[in-house]
């Protein structure tokens, strides 16, 4: 399943911040639509594009959505700030 959207990157403070973009509502249901078939370990795993930047990562739940993690070296490639609003195209599974 492919999924596009825009949000806001944001910051979840643990031992190093980390930056994150949520899903919108809808694309979330959408998530939440095919899980089991993809889930483990409580995440779900994704190819992600940011402007013309792929990578890997996994999604977990937070906060009544899903959480993207979007790495340090995508957020320097496409020069992202946080609070930067950015496309996003996601490929749900491995």
């Amino acid at each position: 399943m492919d999924i596009e959207f825009s949000g806001a990157l944001v910051e979840w403070r643990g031992p190093a911040p980390y930056h994150f973009v949520p899903l919108p509502p809808d694309e979330a249901d959408l998530v939440d639509e095919v899980k089991a078939e993809v889930v483990y370990w409580g995440v779900v795993p994704v190819r992600a594009w940011i402007g013309d930047t792929e990578f890997t990562t996994a999604m977990f739940p937070r906060e009544d959505t899903w959480f993207l993690p979007v790495k340090d070296a995508v957020r320097r490639a496409e020069r992202i700030e946080l609070g930067d609003v950015v496309g996003v195209r996601l490929r749900i599974g491995r």
